[in-house]
């Protein structure tokens, strides 16, 4: 069976505005010669294009997807916040909530984005592909059901969830989120329920400052549903990978659930301009691999990755084109040309052992 590759042109023609980097232009802070939020659409733009030249993307099942609908955005999202998008979108473009702001026709292009997640997953429960990847444009994990941020105006994986739920009410799901910054809209959309294991790997200390923390484990149906491990800064490839062993899979076997989705961003690599660890391209092939494994052993394979963050132009499409290498088994590779610089930057062994260390206490705490 084949994986899954959904895509569309049009999700990279989603616009922010008048930004140099997350400050508004005006008084002192001046234009960026490009202009806009570091969510732009070339890191997304260039992993497709370098799965083109490497001949990766004829080992995909490739396919566009129709955007979310009205009824299925509406399982997430309140109609009021759905009309103010709609109607800002239709008059020219506006902002919501916090730093999302978006161009004439943005409601469309992210309901186009949500679209992708929603066919990725379903194709994946009903047997079509083995596993799917979908290259979602604006990302979704910050986003709350009336109020976005973080560049997601629309909760892409969380849409895609309730969608496959509405014709599989017992389905349980486990979302990983592996990107720098705490997911905070999955957390709060499934905080209090025990359908769905939320588990957010990222920077301590970074965006939002005030969610992500060890604690925050669930609360009634969902208590201990909630698995956040806010990583110190400067966490590299060996510590990424004992986190995932440490807690990820243990987590994720207990639950058991009948599809894992990957919120897969790239910011957590080691030249990303929104986070300061160290992952590298085989970083995300190796954790790719062994929840692959996992999705093997617990759930018939059934495995989607969703693209949310990373925010560098030349090392997003090594570390995407690698996370896709290990998803569809694929022979073809795209060898990392960072590959001997970030063996010499990645953690010595005593501040590795201490990252180990601190996983293992976090680990003991949430009862894994």
């Amino acid at each position: 069976m084949s994986t899954g590759f959904y895509w569309d042109e049009r999700t990279f023609w989603h616009a922010g505005g008048n930004y140099t980097y997350t400050l508004p232009i005006g008084g002192l802070v001046q234009p960026l010669a490009a202009g806009g939020l570091p969510e732009n659409p070339e890191t997304k733009r260039r992993l497709k294009n370098l799965m083109d030249v490497t001949g990766l993307m004829h080992d995909l099942a490739v396919s566009s997807a129709p955007p979310a609908t009205y009824e299925q955005l509406l399982r997430i999202h309140p109609d009021y916040y759905l009309k103010e998008f709609k109607s800002l979108s239709d008059s020219g473009g506006g902002e919501l909530g916090r730093r999302t702001p978006f161009a004439a026709g943005g409601y469309e292009l992210c309901t186009l984005s949500a679209g992708l997640a929603v066919a990725a997953v379903e194709a994946v429960l009903d047997g079509t592909h083995a596993n799917a990847y979908a290259l979602s444009r604006p990302p979704g994990h910050h986003c709350l059901p009336d109020f976005p941020n973080g560049f997601c105006l629309l909760a892409n994986i969380a849409i895609a969830i309730e969608a496959a739920q509405a014709t599989r009410p017992d389905l349980k799901v486990a979302v990983l989120d592996w990107d720098v910054h705490h997911g905070n809209g999955t957390e709060a959309i499934y905080y209090d329920r025990d359908d769905v294991l939320a588990i957010s790997f990222h920077q301590d200390g970074n965006y939002p400052l005030d969610t992500g923390d060890l604690a925050d484990r669930g609360k009634g149906p969902g208590d201990g549903l909630n698995i956040n491990l806010p990583l110190p800064a400067g966490t590299g490839h060996s510590a990424y990978l004992h986190a995932i062993d440490r807690v990820a899979i243990p987590a994720i076997d207990t639950f058991k659930p009948d599809l894992i989705i990957v919120a897969c961003g790239y910011d957590a690599s080691a030249i990303d301009p929104m986070g300061r660890m160290l992952a590298t391209a085989d970083t995300f092939r190796q954790m790719t691999s062994k929840i692959k494994d996992l999705a093997a052993r617990l759930c018939d394979g059934k495995l989607v990755l969703v693209h949310e963050g990373g925010y560098s132009e030349p090392y997003v499409p090594f570390c995407g084109h690698a996370a896709i290498e290990a998803l569809s088994g694929s022979a073809i590779t795209a060898p990392d040309p960072f590959e001997k610089t970030f063996e010499v930057r990645q953690p010595g062994p005593r501040f590795d052992a201490f990252l180990k260390g601190e996983i293992d206490r976090m680990a003991q705490i949430l009862g894994l």
